[in-house]
């Protein structure tokens, strides 16, 4: 059976680690190909394949300059992810949030540090003595 492509969409095609690094490198400005090849530290091949996908994909573009490609991030392209994953930042800042709350209540009130949390020397609620 055919494995299903997992280079259909932005998501799937930032999924896989090398391509993160090449948009890590393009972030920083245009490149060729042999330019990332250095950076990473990949075989050409292997980074031609990775840009053919962020290419199909929408996330990076190229232009001809002589006989060389440069290629550059195209950010916008992003903006799906940036989306979905600013929902995930929400969370984190209102737990984040919540502790600094709880916190700033300890530092008011230390006296009722203790009573808030069972101790090390102390079994918590239910569990067997």
């Amino acid at each position: 059976m055919a494995r299903a492509s997992t280079t259909s969409d932005v998501f799937n095609a930032v999924a896989e680690a090398r391509r993160r690094d090449i948009l890590d490198a393009l972030a920083e400005g245009e490149a060729s190909v042999g330019a990332l090849v250095e950076r990473l530290e990949l075989a050409q091949p292997q980074v031609s394949k990775h840009l053919k996908v962020l290419t199909e994909v929408g996330l990076v573009e190229s232009r001809a300059l002589g006989r060389h490609r440069l290629y550059r991030l195209d950010a916008p392209a992003l903006l799906p992810v940036q989306r979905w994953l600013s929902k995930f930042e929400q969370l984190i800042n209102a737990r984040y949030d919540r502790l600094d709350d709880y916190l700033t209540q300890l530092q008011s009130h230390p006296e009722h540090a203790s009573n808030d949390q069972p101790s090390n020397d102390q079994p918590a609620k239910g569990s067997p003595s």
